[in-house]
């Protein structure tokens, strides 16, 4: 498949101050004003479905984990979905909310070369009906979670069905002790931050590269899941 993955830069400008652990919360609000501009995105963002992207907190990073008023901050959304991508171009450009207003926009796509690990910078979350993962499910139920997600995922945006006899990754390293607690609608949702060493096989390079569009495991759309890569 000829999957491209679009990388949005937008400048914003904050309104007042911002916690870290809420800042995804108020980006989403942002951008979900943006998809309410047009009918069709209208009905994609109240749609139960995939949303093929997803993003990452305010940078630059504040010390003291409040991010300050008056102060303008970048925030990198991926999206595999190139006609979305055109739509926040459009609509994200001057959108504003209580806490934010974008400012400027500027578009790149991410060089499709052989993937050595990945990384996610904001927590990943897996949605299991006993709660967090690590307290009722095994490391072995995690890890199918992760191929299984991105595979729905692919199968989905493509309308196809891949052959799931491969090997995503060889090895799997938590960097986070404790679960990372975020708030999203006034509950905390706890998550991870990992490192995926990813096998050299095709169809593992290619969920890889999806993965960097779309987030790692569930809610991209709400910035969960957002990762960086090293490239061999």
């Amino acid at each position: 498949m000829n999957t491209k993955v679009i990388e949005l830069e937008l400048k914003i400008f904050l309104m007042r101050n911002i916690m870290s652990s809420e800042a995804l919360e108020d980006i989403s609000k942002l951008i979900d004003r943006s998809l309410l501009k047009t009918q069709k995105y209208a009905d994609f963002h109240k749609k139960n479905k995939y949303k093929y992207y997803t993003f990452c907190s305010l940078w630059p990073l504040e010390a003291n984990k409040i991010y300050k008023k008056g102060n303008i901050y970048s925030i990198k959304i991926r999206t595999v979905h190139e006609e979305l991508a055109e739509h926040f171009e459009e609509y994200l450009v001057n959108e504003y909310t209580d806490s934010m207003k974008a400012l400027t926009i500027n578009k790149r796509y991410l060089p499709k070369k052989h993937i050595g690990k990945i990384y996610n910078i904001t927590p990943s979350i897996a949605k299991f009906e006993d709660g967090y993962w690590r307290e009722n499910q095994s490391l072995e139920t995690y890890e199918r979670r992760i191929k299984d997600n991105i595979i729905k995922k692919y199968n989905d945006f493509f309308n196809t069905k891949i052959d799931e006899d491969f090997e995503l990754f060889n090895m799997i390293k938590f960097e986070n002790i404790k679960p990372i607690s975020t708030k999203y609608k006034n509950i905390s949702l706890l998550g991870d931050k990992m490192t995926l060493y990813i096998t050299e096989n095709e169809m593992a390079q290619e969920m890889a590269y999806f993965i960097l569009g779309t987030g790692l495991l569930e809610m991209g759309s709400r910035g969960f899941g957002y990762c960086n890569y090293k490239w061999i």
